[in-house]
């Protein structure tokens, strides 16, 4: 038998992908390598490019008679091309755009006209140069002065001193201003920007009588601009510019960082409302006699009931209803939003069915102006026999009397309850709830349970508890448990700790926070005494709650009646209690009502 050896030269897969892999990063380096030389290169080039360029049209300009240095739509006027004239060549194969600004500077060396010291501010041309590649969209400048022979220049005209501040009066450096004026021989089309102190001093300006078109913008702030005297707007707060010869026109330019605003226009249980117009009206007047407001448009809520404004400037925006079917039920924040710079805020506006009168009342503090929560706020009308109790940020579920007996599931007769252990009277006079007798003697302890009461939504906070009498006799106990669901089913009653060994036996006791979310509420009534002759009473209970969207400090009373007399009575712990008498509601009316702190 013959043993033969074989020798097998070659590589494993292993280390063949492992050399490919090694292969990959060497390429890859090398590459980029050869990528960042390329682009360094090409810069390289494109700046040797800009620089020879600028040689060749800055040297154009300084050949230029002193007289001459100008540009085609701009103050000084001259044969420059300007950036609405800019020139467009084709050098090295990439594209360039070529042009000019001049301006005029006024040296404070030998005065200036801002300080009436210097009758002739001509004193030199400011000449700036841009190059700019329109592959790239690079932008370069270069800048040089150039003094004219002899005397300055005494070129007759006045001068357009230009101030951009932003909200709070800071300056605004870099903002663009645009001046434009058709009327003058030859016209004007200049654009500049204001230094670090927000300014720009434009001298040497020919006569005109309104004629300075001027607008200032800078990316990602608002504008700001002067207007013509048109039958719109024949009262222009900031007219277009006016320049008379050897007087300077001061004029200043408000602008600041945009922001966004979205309004929400919801249904009382917080439902989004689509097609609902609304009318929105900014602050900022922009003429007088009538009043021309900078924004004042209607738009419409979409699908999910919004209304959006995406970069919209600073201002106190106040909303409207213009749909006839609809009028305001409240909103947050109250009345109107004052939307601050560089911010995003929402505004929630709450309608419902339009009635032909009706009264929004809003209650604040007369020391900080915030909304009051809790406020009781009563109308009354003897005329109309109107009396009504709301709760400002809520409503409430009230019930004065219980004669109509027991076995009413559902509250919709005010008299009835839903169920009680046999040892409650409900018929006594005067009305209310009371252990029953039994041989001329109290029974020790009894209870009563209401029907249930129905919020509209499971959009519902409930805040408080409160009943009438506040106080009983010490032998007696009066005291109440909630309960809350969404299937109107399942009732499980517990006090202010969210237990059920626990009760309300306070008036005014704060509901406790895991009964909200729930549309569906009901009370308990415990009563008990240690004195067989005596018993608790129960004449009226309330239960607050916040049904669907929040309204601070507001309550709306829809579906009234005209009327002259109508009485506000306005009242909460804490605060000395408002009457104002003899209101007139006619259409959709509005009173403000401010409380002092104190006790009454």
């Amino acid at each position: 038998m013959i043993n033969r050896k074989t020798n097998q030269i070659g590589f494993t897969l292993i280390e063949v992908v492992v050399s490919i892999g090694i292969i990959s990063v060497i390429a890859g380096a090398v590459f980029g390598v050869y990528a960042l030389i390329i682009n360094q290169v090409t810069l390289y080039r494109d700046k040797t490019t800009v620089s020879y360029l600028a040689g060749q049209y800055m040297e154009i300009a300084r050949n230029l008679p002193y007289s001459k240095i100008g540009t085609m739509s701009g103050n000084p006027n001259g044969s420059l091309p300007d950036l609405p004239n800019a020139r467009t060549l084709n050098f090295g194969g990439n594209n360039y755009q070529v042009y000019y600004a001049v301006s005029y500077i006024d040296d404070p060396a030998d005065g200036t006209i801002l300080l009436g010291t210097d009758p002739a501010p001509t004193d030199y041309k400011q000449i700036k140069l841009y190059i700019k590649n329109l592959s790239t969209n690079t932008i370069s400048n270069f800048l040089t002065n150039v003094s004219p022979k002899g005397l300055e220049n005494m070129i007759a005209g006045g001068a357009l001193n230009i101030l951009v501040i932003d909200s709070v009066g800071q300056p605004v450096q870099g903002a663009t201003i645009h001046i434009v004026n058709s009327q003058t021989n030859p016209s004007f089309n200049i654009t500049r920007t204001s230094d670090s102190n927000g300014n720009w001093i434009e001298v040497g300006l020919p006569e005109s009588v309104n004629g300075y078109e001027i607008s200032v913008t800078k990316s990602g702030y608002s504008s700001d601009q002067t207007y013509p005297i048109t039958e719109q707007n024949p009262n222009p707060i900031k007219t277009h510019a006016t320049i008379l010869v050897g007087q300077v026109t001061q004029i200043s330019f408000s602008i600041d960082l945009l922001s966004n605003l979205n309004f929400s226009i919801l249904d009382q249980n917080c439902q989004g409302k689509s097609g609902i117009e609304i009318g929105v009206k900014g602050s900022k007047i922009i003429g007088t006699s009538p009043d021309v407001y900078k924004l004042d448009n209607t738009y419409h809520s979409n699908s999910s009931g919004h209304i959006s404004f995406p970069n919209i400037e600073w201002d106190i925006y106040t909303p409207t209803v213009v749909s006839s079917n609809y009028m305001i039920y409240g909103s947050f924040p109250i009345q109107q939003v004052s939307l601050l710079p560089n911010t995003s805020q929402n505004f929630n506006v709450i309608i419902g069915p339009s009635t032909s009168h009706s009264l929004l009342v809003i209650v604040k503090d007369s020391s900080t102006g915030g909304a009051i929560q809790g406020v009781n706020v009563n109308l009354q009308s003897s005329l109309l026999n109107y009396n009504s109790t709301k709760i400002t940020g809520g409503s409430i579920w009230g019930q004065q009397s219980w004669q109509g007996g027991s076995g009413e599931e559902e509250f919709l007769d005010p008299t009835k309850y839903y169920q009680d252990d046999g040892n409650i009277d409900i018929s006594e006079i005067p009305s209310g709830v009371r252990l029953i007798k039994l041989n001329n003697d109290y029974v020790s302890s009894g209870n009563l349970t209401s029907s249930a009461f129905d919020t509209g939504t499971d959009q519902t906070n409930y805040t408080t508890l409160t009943w009438q009498p506040t106080s009983q006799d010490s032998a007696t106990q009066l005291k109440f448990q909630i309960a809350t669901n969404n299937d109107n089913e399942t009732w499980v009653f517990t006090g202010p700790d969210g237990s059920e060994n626990t009760f309300y036996e306070v008036p005014g006791t704060t509901i406790h926070s895991s009964n909200n979310g729930n549309r569906y509420v009901r009370y308990k009534a415990f009563l008990s005494t240690s004195n067989v002759s005596k018993t608790p009473v129960l004449t009226s209970i309330n239960v607050n709650y916040i049904s669907g969207c929040y309204t601070p400090g507001q309550v709306i009373f829809p579906g009234l009646q005209t009327s002259n007399d109508y009485v506000i009575d306005v009242s909460m712990n804490g605060y000395i209690t408002q009457t104002i008498s003899g209101n007139t509601i006619d259409g959709y009316a509005l009173a403000e009502i401010s409380l002092v702190a104190g006790e009454n």
